[in-house]
C-alpha cells in the first residue's frame, strides 16, 4: 500500500524546533493542570499529563513544520522539545486517548487570567458606548468521518456531514477571543447562534451581530440585563416608524441615509418589548448566489444595511462603525483557520477540539500581549522563524519593539 504524504515528509530535526524558552510565561500557568485527568491512574503509570499535551498542541500552532498529530508525536521525541517543555516521548495512542482523559474547561481559567493582562484601546465609540464591545459569531470546521453515525448524515452534494462550530466571543478592544463553545455543525436547536449565545449573555456588553441574530426575544432578553446590541436585520423586515430622526451632517458624510424609532414586526406578540432604533447605510447590492449546485448560498442584498440597536442616544454614525466593527471577528476566523492552521484539527472528538481552540485562544493571548495590540500575521510569521531556528531572538525582539512603536 502506498504511504500517505503526511507519511513521505523528511523527519523532524532539532533544528527544526527552536526558541521554546519564549514561552516560559505560560508554565507556572500550566502548572496547574499536570494532575487533570489523573484520577483514575492509581499505579501512577501516565506519562503523558495536560500540562504536557498543551504544551505540544501550542507548539503545533506555532511551528509549520507540526502539522498533523503524527507530526506532534514525533516532536515529543525531540530531547530539545523534551527539554523545554518537560515531556518525554508520547506514543500516537497517548495522544489520542488525552481528549478521553483531560477537562479542557480547566483552560477557560488560564485565559480569563491571561485576558486580563491584554490593555484594551477603545477605537471606536469613545465615551458613547461604555459597555465591553463583543463581536459575536460562529464558524465551522470541518473534520473527517471517522463516526459512522456521520457518514449517515450527507450533504445536498452527497458528502459526509462531520463539521463542528465554533460559536465566539471577540473582544473588539483586546483584538482577542474571549470565549469559543463547540457544537455540532449544524446550525438549529440546541446548536442554533441564537440558542447558544442566549446561554451565555452578560449584562454591561455591547454585542454586535449578523442578521441571523435577529431574533427579537434575543433582543429582549439583552435589553431586561442592561446589555446592549448593535444587529442587522433582514431586509424585508416589517419596520413601523414611529419617530423620523434628522440626520446631520457629520452622519450623512460617514454614509448615514435615515435614522428612526420604529416598531419591529408584524404582531404584538412577536415585537421588541423596549424601543427600538433603526440606522440605514448602503452598502454594494447582490443576488443571491449558489444553490443546490454546490457553492455557498447567501440571502441577496437590495443595497441597504439595516441595523438595529437600543443605543438610542447614540450618534447614528457610530451605530454605524460600531456594526462594521463586528468584522474583525470574521477576521480572526480567518487568522485561526489560515494562519494559526487551525483548519488541520488534531482531534475528531469534541473535547480534542475544544482544548485545539482553547489553546489557540492563548495563543492569540500572547501574541496580543507581546506586540500590545491586535495579532498580524507579520508577527506569526516571525514568532515562527524564531521557533524554527531561522530568526535569532535580538530579531524577534526588534520586530516586537517596532511594532509596538508604530501603533504609540
Amino acid at each position: 500500500m502506498a504511504k500517505s504524504s503526511s507519511d513521505d515528509r523528511e523527519p523532524l530535526r532539532e533544528a527544526d524546533i527552536q526558541g521554546l524558552k519564549y514561552f516560559r510565561k505560560l508554565w507556572p500557568l500550566f502548572e496547574r493542570l499536570h494532575d487533570v485527568g489523573c484520577q483514575r491512574d492509581k499505579a501512577s503509570n501516565r506519562k503523558l499529563h495536560m500540562d504536557q499535551y498543551c504544551a505540544l498542541v501550542l507548539l503545533f500552532l506555532f511551528n509549520p513544520c507540526v502539522r498533523t498529530l503524527r507530526a506532534l508525536q514525533q516532536a515529543s521525541e525531540l530531547r530539545n522539545v523534551q527539554r523545554k517543555l518537560g515531556c518525554g516521548r508520547s506514543s500516537l495512542g497517548s495522544l489520542s486517548e488525552a481528549t478521553d482523559v483531560f477537562d479542557p474547561e480547566r483552560l477557560r481559567e488560564i485565559i480569563g487570567e491571561l485576558g486580563s493582562q491584554v490593555k484594551p484601546t477603545r477605537n471606536v465609540a469613545g465615551a458613547h458606548v461604555q459597555r465591553l464591545l463583543v463581536a459575536v459569531d460562529g464558524s465551522v470546521v470541518e473534520t473527517l468521518s471517522t463516526i459512522a453515525a456521520a457518514a449517515y448524515l450527507k450533504t445536498k452534494n452527497g458528502d459526509s456531514h462531520s463539521a463542528w462550530r465554533l460559536h465566539t466571543h471577540f473582544d473588539v478592544d483586546r483584538n482577542v477571543p474571549t470565549r469559543i463553545d463547540v457544537t455540532v455543525g449544524k446550525n438549529s436547536g440546541k446548536a442554533d447562534e441564537k440558542s447558544v449565545l442566549r446561554s451565555h449573555l452578560q449584562p454591561d456588553h455591547c454585542y454586535l451581530m449578523d442578521r441571523w441574530y435577529a431574533q427579537f426575544t434575543l433582543f429582549n432578553e439583552m435589553d431586561a440585563i442592561g446589555s446592549s446590541y448593535v444587529c442587522r436585520i433582514r431586509d424585508n423586515s416589517r419596520c413601523d416608524v414611529v419617530e423620523q430622526r434628522p440626520v446631520s451632517e457629520a452622519a450623512r458624510t460617514a454614509g448615514v441615509l435615515e435614522d428612526a424609532i420604529v416598531t419591529l414586526g408584524a404582531t404584538g406578540k412577536s415585537r421588541p418589548d423596549h424601543p427600538v432604533r433603526v440606522v440605514l447605510v448602503p452598502t454594494t447590492p447582490h443576488k443571491k448566489t449558489g444553490g443546490r449546485k454546490g457553492g455557498t448560498a447567501g440571502p441577496p442584498s437590495d443595497g441597504i444595511l439595516r441595523i438595529a440597536t437600543n443605543l438610542l442616544d447614540t450618534p447614528p454614525e457610530i451605530i454605524a462603525e460600531l456594526y462594521r466593527q463586528r468584522w474583525t471577528i470574521e477576521l480572526f476566523f480567518r487568522f485561526f483557520k489560515h494562519v494559526l492552521g487551525c483548519r488541520h484539527l488534531l482531534s475528531t472528538a469534541r473535547v480534542g477540539i475544544e482544548i485545539q481552540t482553547y489553546m489557540a485562544i492563548i495563543a492569540c493571548l500572547l501574541l496580543a500581549l507581546w506586540t500590545d495590540g491586535r495579532p498580524t500575521l507579520r508577527t506569526h510569521e516571525m514568532v515562527c522563524l524564531y521557533l524554527q531556528g531561522w530568526a535569532e531572538e535580538e530579531e524577534l525582539i526588534a520586530h516586537l519593539k517596532k511594532l509596538k512603536r508604530e501603533r504609540a
